[in-house]
């Protein structure tokens, strides 16, 4: 059996589990969420838990079993407390604006300014941060937040693309938490 697959799931008291035929429907304090489930697997509350079963140890009911369990979790974790994704931006005269509630202007080293929209059910907030007087670098947070782990996640993901970190000198956009492996330089290259 699948470790995460079958770990219940506890309900918390502010929080409402619906099973509809192979719909889960999870209402909270901060809002609603569904996900269908595959027909073949089964979903049940049992004494104030969700239970997620698989009809046999066929290869792809073992993936299933792990992946709905992980997706309801979420989804209980996000009606509850929501998820936040920060990423940072780095790079020496890089800007980044928030217009609105939805709409994010970059200024990251492109010949015009990049526009995001960010689709509902995401909130912006944009913390701009000083230069750092060893490298030149300007410094701007940008903060992802909802109740949806996978929307979030793919909103993080698609602002992240535009300017990827470069290896050399660490400049783009990056998660607050991610960690990147400078290159040496060419000069480094004789030394040893």
């Amino acid at each position: 059996m699948s470790r995460v697959g079958r770990k219940p799931i506890p309900i918390p008291e502010k929080v409402e589990v619906a099973i509809e035929g192979n719909t889960v429907i999870v209402q909270g304090p901060k809002g609603e969420l569904r996900q269908t489930i595959h027909p073949q697997m089964s979903v049940r509350r049992v004494n104030g838990t969700i239970v997620v079963e698989r009809p046999n140890d066929h290869r792809t009911f073992r993936a299933l079993h792990g992946l709905y369990r992980s997706l309801i979790a979420n989804m209980i974790r996000g009606v509850t407390e929501g998820f936040e994704k920060v990423l940072e931006v780095r790079g020496m005269g890089y800007r980044v604006e928030q217009k609105g509630d939805k709409q994010l202007v970059l200024n990251i080293g492109f010949s015009h300014p990049v526009i995001v929209e960010v689709p509902d059910g995401i909130s912006l907030q944009v913390q701009q941060i000083t230069a750092n007087p060893q490298n030149d670098f300007t410094t701007a947070r940008i903060f992802l937040r909802g109740i949806d782990a996978v929307q979030v996640g793919n909103v993080a993901a698609k602002i992240r693309s535009i300017r990827p970190p470069d290896a050399y000198k660490g400049k783009g956009i990056r998660y607050a938490d991610e960690v990147i492996r400078l290159k040496p330089g060419k000069s480094a290259k004789g030394q040893r």
